[in-house]
């Protein structure tokens, strides 16, 4: 791992009163923290130069540097991006930051080696994520957050809800999709992103990166080649447990 002017940085957020599952980035999991198998999963990423855990815990902070990460203490921000965006701040160099939520401790490498490769092929390309198709299961649940693409692959909106409504089933069947929660951003777009004031669709539907589309920033989504395995909940994270036990 590179440390000196990394060039690519994987940057978690991972704050301690989580609304719905407060200190969840500690639960247990096979042994060890959530975050440290997070951390672990970042660094195994080949494009990833440095990693960096931006909390507002000591204890969340000494799990993510006994795991290899540089932990990075912040205050109190809105959104995970405006926790990063305090991390980096002041740091020259890096030329794309990955948003890996604290929460994915099942996070694919080549997750983030597709999103980076992604913005490489773009040079004009500021802000990039990641979708895959969406489960049948999934289509009603506000915990799966659906994105619709334009043709050239800029998301034209996230949402909680199924999206496109489904008056046609099959056409609509062959657009949903489900949006991981990672991100790229270049350092003058993540700069833009949080100097911007959270906006109303960000505020209804609770999701940040519409604070981005309402602003008339552009998201290039891409196609994952992995399934993302989130813990919003203790459900979720019983889940993860299994999965991880099965080696799955």
């Amino acid at each position: 791992m590179t440390i000196d002017a990394p060039r690519v940085v994987a940057a978690i957020p991972a704050r301690w009163g989580s609304t719905r599952f407060p200190g969840k980035a500690l639960a247990d999991i096979a042994g060890e923290p959530m975050i440290a198998h997070v951390v672990r999963r970042a660094l195994g990423a080949t494009a990833v130069d440095h990693v960096i855990v931006a909390t507002d815990d000591e204890r969340v902070a000494a799990a993510a540097a006994a795991a290899g990460a540089e932990a990075v203490m912040t205050g109190e921000h809105p959104s995970g991006t405006d926790r990063i965006a305090a991390a980096l701040a002041g740091r020259p160099g890096w030329e794309i930051a990955v948003n890996v939520q604290g929460d994915e401790p099942m996070l694919s490498g080549a997750n983030i080696d597709r999103l980076v490769a992604g913005m490489r092929a773009l040079p004009e390309v500021g802000m990039a994520t990641l979708c895959r198709p969406l489960s049948a299961d999934q289509v009603a649940d506000p915990n799966a957050v659906k994105v619709v693409r334009d043709v050239d692959g800029r998301a034209l909106y996230f949402s909680r809800s199924p999206i496109p409504f489904p008056r046609d089933l099959e056409a609509a069947r062959s657009l949903w999709r489900l949006h991981l929660g990672i991100y790229g951003f270049r350092p003058e777009t993540l700069e833009r992103f949080v100097a911007l004031k959270p906006s109303p669709l960000e505020a209804a539907e609770g999701l940040e990166q519409l604070r981005a589309l309402e602003h008339g920033l552009q998201i290039l989504v891409l196609d994952a080649p992995d399934p993302a395995h989130g813990v919003d909940t203790p459900e979720d994270l019983e889940c993860v447990r299994r999965l991880m036990k099965s080696g799955d």
